[in-house]
């Protein structure tokens, strides 16, 4: 893909998944914006990108902080026709230990830094009049939910419920709003039994993740989502608005939106006793899965006769496609 002439503002892009779609923009022709709260990693990651780099250091949130990203893409590029809305926090919580101020900052970061960055581009854009790409980074908690994860699984929820909402509302000035959905070891997947040894040992070896870890969990490193970032920015995906798209490893995959999944009528309306009957024979027959599925690690072959058990996963040379160590 080519982004010659382009230029993106990625939040969050000082390290991990949003340095990996700084670099991967900036290699496909764009001018990019690098942004994130440490003033270190944003000059780091400038120093890697190169010329075709600037930085700024804000934590996004704020309305000033937004314009601020969008200011220094004009000034310093001429225009702006790519956010990638990257920037979070974790704080991680059980629900009757989550205070309001772990609650508050993670949807101030994710949920309102992405609404006030994508107003700030949508109205640049629109100035503009030549379009433009809002790309949204979700998560799969935002699809799932996931335990301990009250505030980050709401914003990332919200995330996408804005991007199907952006995508109605932009479509007449020629700007596609998507989300993405990233699979991909960061410290917070190193946090799963089943991925941290795994991790680890690609990690200590450089070699490649398992297959069963690719292809089955859809789990590689933070460069494998990249592709779908810069296939989004480009002009490819110019009839592409309102989805919600995930990615990771081997694993290309277009969620379903929210939709009625069984429906039943009943003639003067539900009383509690009816919807009690109904429940278990009909409309609730089917109740929905939540939370993200555990990872399911391949089982161990069973040992010839006299021999020494198999070696599980992490504990040897990883095999499978693909390349690269986890970050």
């Amino acid at each position: 893909m080519n982004l010659t002439g382009k230029v993106a503002i990625v939040t969050g892009s000082g390290r991990g998944l949003g340095l990996a779609y700084a670099r991967a923009l900036a290699d496909a022709g764009a001018k990019v914006v690098v942004n994130d709260v440490d003033e270190q990693a944003v000059t780091a990651a400038v120093a890697t990108i190169g010329a075709a780099a600037t930085g700024v250091t804000a934590a996004v949130g704020d309305s000033a902080s937004a314009q601020q990203l969008v200011d220094a893409a004009v000034e310093t590029f001429g225009r702006l026709d790519v956010l990638v809305t990257n920037a979070g926090i974790l704080r991680d919580r059980v629900l009757w230990k989550m205070s309001d101020d772990d609650f508050d900052d993670v949807l101030r970061v994710h949920l309102r830094g992405t609404f006030t960055c994508a107003r700030a581009a949508a109205v640049r854009m629109r100035e503009q009049g030549t379009g433009g790409r809002l790309i949204l980074i979700s998560s799969p908690a935002g699809q799932r939910g996931n335990f301990g994860q009250t505030n980050y699984a709401a914003a990332k929820a919200g995330i996408a419920a804005m991007g199907r909402t952006w995508a109605m509302e932009l479509a007449r000035d020629g700007i596609t709003v998507n989300t993405v959905v990233p699979v991909a070891a960061t410290a917070m997947t190193r946090t799963i039994p089943a991925f941290a040894p795994v991790i680890d040992e690609a990690e200590r070896t450089g070699q490649p993740y398992p297959a069963w870890v690719r292809h089955d969990e859809g789990l590689g490193t933070v460069d494998d989502v990249t592709g779908l970032v810069v296939f989004l920015a480009s002009d490819a995906a110019k009839d592409i608005t309102g989805q919600a798209v995930g990615v990771g490893g081997d694993k290309l995959a277009l969620w379903a939106h929210p939709a009625e999944k069984t429906v039943a009528y009943r003639d003067g309306g539900w009383s509690a006793a009816a919807i009690a009957e109904s429940w278990a024979g009909d409309i609730g027959s089917e109740p929905e899965t939540y939370g993200i599925p555990a990872p399911r690690p391949p089982a161990p072959a069973t040992p010839p006769a006299g021999a020494g058990p198999a070696p599980g996963p992490g504990s040897g040379p990883a095999v499978g496609p693909g390349a690269g160590t986890a970050v």
